[in-house]
């Protein structure tokens, strides 16, 4: 049962997860037992991509559709008779309910007799054993996996095992499901199950067919990881002719149904999910007439709006074009506008048939580059700022993200100035620096004591010799302290010896000659009176 509860919580994503708390939440409080089934919990098992959600309710699943249709949900087809119904909740989530029921025949391929019954009933009237396993999501045996039928042991095995001989003959579209489900998941006929399948073939049941149910099986394409493969089956055990006798001979066009599948899981990458089924119809039934693709449509019961959705494809697609390639979206803002009312299916399916490079670039940037933007706008930051939820909120929201449209403020220290700008509030004013205040007397400068620290922590450098102290002077005054500046030695570099020059004899310094002395001049005589 634990091993159950972990892959609950950890193959499916965090709104798969919401949509499932909330769903036994209000089964609880309207006292009835819900189960999670069908190719939801084999795909968990096997690993597989876990499409969408398949609920089985012992009991009427309205009341649980009506309690979710008030927490947003939408419901898409309701089936009163049978009670099921197909919903999206919020975040995509697809899911249908189904309430438990048994389907008891009076002979083989008669209508049969239909009667509400609980979850065990319930998963012995399945097609195949893979399909008929349940997981528990009540309080008392949450996690608890339910397995009348030994699928797991076929999952094991990867087989496709009917779960009676009559299954074919009770429901002859089961031949399109056995071989879908084969190619889908890599497996193989049961030996038994493909002694029935050849069986049934021979007595040609595949050409009673209800339309309605091919249509069904059809739309499943849409879903599929690899539809061609699944398309080229069928072709090959010939019943292609179920969907149109013209299809066996003008084939599905395999090479378009190809490039949409790849578009199809280059936006699943990038987090959008979408159905497909309108574009994998148009190319199965693309090669036929238009008056035989119209007769193939309403044999499978197709509604009125689906037909329209599935001939118009080709004309509303160049009427997107011709907008993206105009003036009316020249800018970015106008082209995200004019995108976001476009349904993703429409999207998918230009990029995978048409070839026009401006409108398909405008595409990719709104998938890849604009869509992102406006799902992490920093709506945290604003409230940071102090600016309260209303009107002026989502403006200064959507005035930012218009910016982002033009490339502005898109690195991360440009949203908060971009932020108070748009909603008026000023830039808070820096703090000034200290002031530097002037040395003591008697103390050296900063400037003094920063060069002997540099001296002192120099690689290799000698250590300063300590101060002499100041000599003692007048009281009250000290004398300056002397700058320490050290010598280093140059490194010397070795060079070769040059050799020495000759010596020139040395000319004998000329002597100067002494000065002529002076005669001195005889006293004079001092005459006699």
């Amino acid at each position: 049962m634990p091993d159950y509860m972990y892959l609950l919580e950890s193959r499916l994503s965090p709104e798969q997860r919401s949509a499932l708390q909330s769903i036994a939440e209000i089964a609880r409080d309207e006292m009835l037992n819900v189960y999670l089934s069908g190719g939801a919990v084999r795909d968990l098992i096997c690993g597989a991509i876990i499409r969408d959600l398949d609920f089985t309710v012992e009991g009427n699943p309205a009341r649980i559709v009506r309690e979710l249709e008030k927490r947003h949900g939408q419901t898409l087809e309701d089936d009163e008779r049978l009670r099921h119904y197909e919903m999206i909740l919020p975040g995509a989530v697809e899911c249908s309910f189904a309430a438990a029921r048994e389907e008891i025949y009076e002979r083989p391929g008669a209508k049969p007799e239909m009667r509400w019954s609980t979850i065990i009933e319930d998963l012995k009237r399945r097609d195949f054993s893979l399909n008929a396993i349940a997981i528990s999501l009540n309080l008392a045996s949450r996690g608890l996996l339910l397995d009348p039928t030994n699928g797991l042991a076929d999952l094991e095995k990867r087989e496709v095992r009917a779960l009676t001989m009559h299954s074919f003959t009770n429901k002859p579209v089961r031949l399109l499901r056995a071989l879908r489900f084969a190619v889908r998941m890599s497996f193989k006929l049961e030996a038994r199950t493909a002694e029935w399948f050849a069986l049934a073939k021979e007595r040609r049941l595949h050409e009673t067919l209800d339309g309605e149910e091919v249509g069904s099986e059809l739309m499943q394409l849409g879903r599929e990881e690899n539809s061609s493969a699944i398309l080229k089956e069928w072709a090959k055990h010939e019943l292609l002719k179920t969907i149109h006798p013209r299809l066996e001979k003008r084939l599905p066009d395999y090479q378009s149904l190809g490039r949409l599948m790849k578009v199809r899981d280059a936006m699943a990458g990038a987090g959008y999910r979408t159905s497909l089924w309108a574009p994998a119809i148009h190319y199965v039934l693309g090669r036929l007439k238009s008056r035989e693709r119209y007769s193939a449509l309403h044999r499978m019961e197709f509604r009125t709006k689906a037909i329209d959705r599935i001939t118009g494809l080709e004309l509303e697609a160049l009427k997107i074009i011709k907008i993206l390639k105009g003036r009316k979206t020249g800018t970015p803002r106008e082209a995200f506008a004019y995108l976001e009312t476009v349904p993703l299916e429409m999207l998918a399916f230009i990029q995978a048939a048409y070839s026009q490079p401006k409108a398909l670039g405008k595409i990719k940037n709104f998938l890849h580059k604009w869509k992102p933007l406006r799902q992490n706008l920093p709506v945290a930051e604003l409230e940071m700022l102090g600016v309260a939820r209303g009107p002026q909120f989502d403006k200064i929201i959507e005035a930012f993200f218009q910016l982002q449209l033009q490339g502005r403020a898109r690195n991360p220290q440009d949203r908060v100035p971009a932020l108070r700008k748009l909603a008026g509030i000023k830039e808070p004013k820096k703090p000034k620096p200290p002031k530097e205040e002037p040395p003591a007397k008697g103390k050296g400068t900063k400037k003094e004591k920063g060069k002997e620290a540099v001296t002192a922590e120099t690689k290799g450098a000698p250590v300063a010799p300590p101060a002499k102290p100041a000599a003692q002077g007048k009281p009250g005054k000290a004398a300056p302290a002397k700058e320490v500046r050290l010598r280093f030695p140059r490194p010397k570099q070795p060079q070769k010896p040059a050799p020495a020059p000759a010596r020139k004899p040395a000319k004998p310094s000329p002597r100067k000659k002494p000065a002529p002395k002076k005669k001195k001049s005889p006293p004079k005589k001092k005459k006699r009176r």
